[in-house]
């Protein structure tokens, strides 16, 4: 169960301005969600770690199901989410970051974008992701390159302290009976890049620096299509997957 400082840590959170940044961020993992999961169609899905609601508000707009439900740590958050007042959501609740309410079986599927990361217990979390739906989908932030503990406050300040490869997760996963069905790498988005050069950072917006960030994106994305998976995961700033529940037996415990 989650402490009340970090329950109160994640409430301050929702309750600044960065609403245009998150939106922003959640167009993209909505987008990636939607094309690992194009070979299913539920009908019944639950964000767990939903947030703001922001991934939802695409998911809902794109009609990705006709059944939205969302679990969230923090209360600011799920007011966040029904202020949204989304066509599909049937539901948004707080919850205590690992016991979901649910029954067995109760979904499709299962998203859970950008929380594995910062979760402390992640396989007691992942087997009650199993517990309630066939399916999950996992999306994390490919935060790991060599000489990455030398950044350790950077990465705790976001509250990130597992860090994933796409090789790590997919063990991860696996080892708790969860089998893949289909998954991708992603580059940050260059409009996403330049939203954080010119408004979070404040950088002075120059022709030079725009044209410098396009042009990095689309070399890395010419690289990894020339030079195969193992560049492409060099390039990677985030890895979406989707699994469903194994029929083999094969877990740690």
């Amino acid at each position: 169960m989650l402490s009340e400082e970090v329950k109160t840590a994640y409430d301050n959170f929702y309750t600044n301005s960065d609403v245009a940044w998150r939106m922003l961020g959640a167009k993209y993992k909505a987008k990636n969600i939607v094309e690992v999961c194009t070979s299913i169609k539920p009908q019944k899905v639950l964000e767990v770690g939903a947030g703001d609601g922001s991934i939802l508000h695409f998911l809902n707009e794109w009609n990705f199901a006709p059944q939205l439900y969302a679990l969230e740590i923090a209360q600011s958050g799920v007011d966040l989410i029904n202020d949204r007042k989304l066509s599909n959501l049937k539901e948004a609740q707080t919850f205590d970051g690992y016991k979901i309410p649910y029954e067995d079986d109760s979904f499709d599927l299962i998203i859970l974008a950008h929380v594995l990361e910062h979760v402390e217990h992640e396989r007691i979390l992942i087997r009650e992701l199993k517990r309630v739906a066939k399916y999950i989908v996992v999306e994390v932030p490919k935060d790991y390159r060599f000489g990455v503990d030398k950044r350790m406050k950077h990465f705790l300040d976001y509250g990130h302290i597992n860090m994933y490869t796409p090789t790590s997760l997919r063990f991860l996963l696996q080892s708790e009976g969860l089998e893949i069905i289909e998954d991708k790498v992603s580059m940050t988005a260059p409009e996403t890049v330049k939203f954080n050069e010119f408004v979070n950072r404040k950088a002075p917006k120059t022709f030079t620096k725009s044209l410098k960030i396009e042009l990095e994106y689309h070399i890395k994305k010419t690289l990894g299509n020339l030079l195969g998976d193992k560049k492409k995961e060099q390039f990677a700033n985030a890895y979406t997957v989707l699994t469903k529940k194994s029929d083999s037996n094969l877990h740690i415990f």
